[in-house]
């Protein structure tokens, strides 16, 4: 192919063979598509069909497997990582970073032979992530540095429910509360109230209850895609949350912190440095390779 194509130009009567895989990190699940030389433009429309669950393949988003150097949203970050990881929400919208995402797309690039067992780094819309992965295939990603915004009292709503929430940002918005069950979180099928103007582009909401000692569950409502068995970014901004609440801050402290997340698809140790470096820590799988025609 010597120009993009779209895959919405295959007509009725000519199918476009379109490989891709599918997986998984706590079963936050993906469609993969490779495109190492960015050939391929998706569209929102393709992507959401792609993820549907009754008409495509089914996922909470999209992963395109694309070279940092052939991609313009990545070009500038190919001289620190050969892969970009373009990632889409379950609707076809662009997100900055999704931390379960990652590591299913370095298990992938190991998987297919772009890339070493040990470190690697990943170019995403969140910047490069440093990734590493073990040869028990637990994957641990460099996620980044949490910022508190501060950007005022945050509440959220689910109903007759209402919660403070801390504003932390991963690369990408969250709302944290913690609540008493989360089950009070109801259905989660659309996305809860937010205090206004805090969160122009949407917001990931998080709703946490303890567990122990460093020791949390939560659930998470994805802007773009609902609730999600897992979020990697959401962890991480839980464990930041927890560990305020628990008057913990690293960078004052000069020791690092641990918390074990559950979530509803698995669990994930996340620590926070005294530097404010997050690392996340999980398993990530591929269950299914195909070719798609359409």
């Amino acid at each position: 192919m010597s120009a993009p194509v779209s895959a919405a130009s295959a007509s009725a009567s000519q199918t476009f063979g379109l490989p891709f895989l599918k997986g998984h990190g706590t079963q936050n699940d993906f469609v993969i598509i490779p495109d190492e030389d960015g050939k391929l433009d998706l569209g929102p429309a393709e992507v959401a069909l792609l993820c549907d669950r009754r008409a495509g393949v089914g996922g909470d988003g999209l992963l395109r497997v694309v070279r940092s150097a052939a991609d313009p949203a990545a070009a500038g970050m190919a001289d620190r990582a050969e892969w970009f990881m373009d990632y889409r929400n379950s609707d076809g919208s662009i997100a900055e970073m999704c931390g379960n995402g990652v590591r299913v797309f370095a298990h992938y690039l190991v998987q297919a032979g772009l890339a070493p067992v040990g470190s690697l780094a990943v170019a995403t819309r969140a910047g490069v992530r440093e990734v590493v992965v073990a040869e028990n295939g637990e994957v641990t990603v460099d996620m980044g540095h949490a910022v508190l915004p501060g950007t005022g009292p945050v509440t959220v709503t689910v109903g007759d429910h209402s919660w403070p929430a801390l504003n932390v940002n991963m690369g990408n918005p969250h709302a944290v509360a913690f609540v008493d069950d989360l089950a009070d979180a109801g259905t989660l099928f659309t996305a809860p109230s937010v205090t206004d103007g805090v969160y122009p582009e949407g917001v990931n909401v998080e709703f946490v209850v303890e567990r122990g000692p460093r020791h949390v569950a939560m659930r998470v409502h994805e802007r773009g895609s609902g609730e999600t068995r897992s979020c990697g970014t959401g962890a991480c901004a839980v464990a930041v949350a927890a560990a305020r609440r628990h008057h913990l801050t690293p960078a004052a402290t000069g020791e690092p912190v641990t918390y074990t997340v559950d979530l509803p698809g698995g669990t994930l140790r996340i620590t926070e440095h005294p530097d404010t470096r997050i690392e996340m820590t999980g398993p990530a799988a591929i269950v299914a390779t195909g070719t798609l025609a359409i």
